[in-house]
């Protein structure tokens, strides 16, 4: 399960960076800009959710033993 968080957190930080080319600076909230700004919130989002459940794995093994 450890393999499979690394990947989506990987996948998530190249959505992220294929996003942020995507933005226009000079209108961040027009047209195609929108959509990048919310595929980066999204990407950042599947990031703590990855960090949450890769702690909570810890935790439970900890209190395993």
């Amino acid at each position: 399960m450890k393999i499979f968080s690394i990947v989506v957190i990987i996948l998530a930080l190249a959505l992220i960076i294929f996003n942020a080319t995507k933005i226009n600076f000079e209108s961040p909230l027009e047209g195609n800009s929108t959509i990048a700004l919310i595929g980066i919130v999204s990407g950042f989002c599947a990031i703590v959710l990855m960090l949450i459940f890769l702690v909570s794995k810890k935790i439970e093994e900890k209190t395993k033993r």
